[in-house]
């Protein structure tokens, strides 16, 4: 049987693509005022967005329960006998716990089930494992398979452009990006993951500076790409057709960044990430 692949809705794999390449998606949460809502499923993010810029209150998150990963294990179970989870870094997220807890309330099943911190969030977590579904599909077993996906997680890189970091301050999500606070006046950041968390690269004076730094920050040619934004489409897509003139033969994926991230990039953020190839 084909190993199915399960991620979370920080990996900002949206839409049709879901389908076409085989990944079940569970969604966190994100919370306004009383309402709670599921990632993408109750809340668009083109509304998520809107609300984000004129609400007073900003918005919470909090991570998959373990039961919602156990009713898509149980489904799956179904029609195979291994499960590859591949989560939002541990860092940024409590999510890779409840994937792992759910395992215990799979008793009497014999299905095979292994999580994956990813050390990733946004599609540089989406890129790897893309990757991965499509070993999968080519046969690859569990343990082979999560190897891999481990060793794709290592080998992707993300650059974002921030309009502000007053989300992620607010957020408590900074990371090692908290001694750029106080100097972001006249200046834009640009950060990345570190060991899991954000870190910054660079500051830049202007947006048009920031989207040549992230076209040059894919300095070797890549495996696959992303390129993403929360509220500047037309930003997101000119970054992503320089980059194919650049890389004419690297599949380059688009997406909105998902608005549990969002509440933490705020608006006006793009990214690119990188799957360096092997």
């Amino acid at each position: 049987m084909t190993v199915k692949i399960v991620t979370d809705t920080l990996s900002d794999i949206t839409g049709d693509l879901t389908d076409e390449i085989g990944v079940n998606v569970v969604p966190l949460y994100v919370r306004f005022g009383e309402r709670i809502y599921r990632d993408r499923v109750d809340i668009t993010s083109e509304e998520f967005y809107r609300r984000l810029v004129t609400e007073a209150v900003l918005p919470s998150t909090t991570q998959p329960t373990p039961n919602d990963f156990y009713q898509v294990y149980e489904q799956l179970a179904e029609s195979t006998d291994e499960i590859l989870v591949i989560t939002v870094s541990s860092k940024l997220s409590g999510t890779f716990q409840s994937a792992a807890q759910a395992i215990s309330m799979m008793e009497g099943r014999t299905t095979k089930i292994e999580v994956v911190d990813s050390g990733c969030v946004a599609m540089t977590l989406g890129l790897p494992v893309i990757a991965t579904a499509s070993q999968a599909a080519n046969g690859t077993g569990l343990a082979e398979l999560a190897e891999y996906a481990r060793g794709a997680c290592r080998r992707t890189h993300l650059v974002a452009y921030f309009d502000t970091l007053k989300y992620l301050a607010k957020g408590g999500r900074i990371g090692k990006a908290q001694g750029l606070l106080g100097s972001m006046l006249s200046v834009k950041p640009i950060l990345t993951l570190r060991e899991g968390e954000m870190a910054p690269l660079t500051r830049v004076r202007s947006k048009s500076a920031g989207m040549d730094y992230l076209l040059n920050a894919v300095a070797r040619k890549p495996e696959l790409l992303a390129v993403e934004h929360c509220t500047t489409p037309e930003d997101a897509d000119g970054l992503a057709a320089r980059l194919r003139q650049a890389y004419p033969d690297v599949p380059i994926y688009r997406s909105v960044i998902s608005p549990v991230i969002g509440t933490y990039s705020g608006p006006g953020a793009v990214a690119v990430s990188i799957l360096e190839a092997e």
